[in-house]
């Protein structure tokens, strides 16, 4: 299993957290719900049981067909998805300071 990122230690390992997590740090690209599962780390059954709620909150949104597979993605314009990337980015802000008064001068 893969290291907890630092969205993840502060939210919790929940599988939501997991895909959005994952959906965050690969949000320039769309990815098949097979593909989401196995890279998030999540089950398939578990993902099936928690995608209505991420649908529904228009936090994924389906960008296209290819043959039988739909292709989601983080719905960028979201104001949900705007915060939690914006509350990554401060979270990684405040870890890169803290890593960088470590080092010695």
């Amino acid at each position: 299993m893969k290291e907890d990122t630092l969205f993840m230690k502060f939210f919790g390992n929940s599988p939501i957290m997991r895909v959005i997590d994952f959906l965050i740090d690969n949000r320039l690209f769309d990815y098949s719900k097979t593909d989401i599962s196995k890279e998030s780390g999540v089950g398939w059954a578990t993902l099936f049981k928690i995608w209505p709620t991420l649908e529904q909150s228009v936090i994924v949104i389906k960008t296209r067909r290819i043959g039988r597979a739909n292709l989601y993605k983080l719905n960028m314009e979201s104001p949900i998805v705007q915060e939690l990337i914006r509350f990554d980015r401060t979270l990684t802000r405040i870890q890169c300071t803290k890593e960088s008064d470590k080092i010695p001068a």
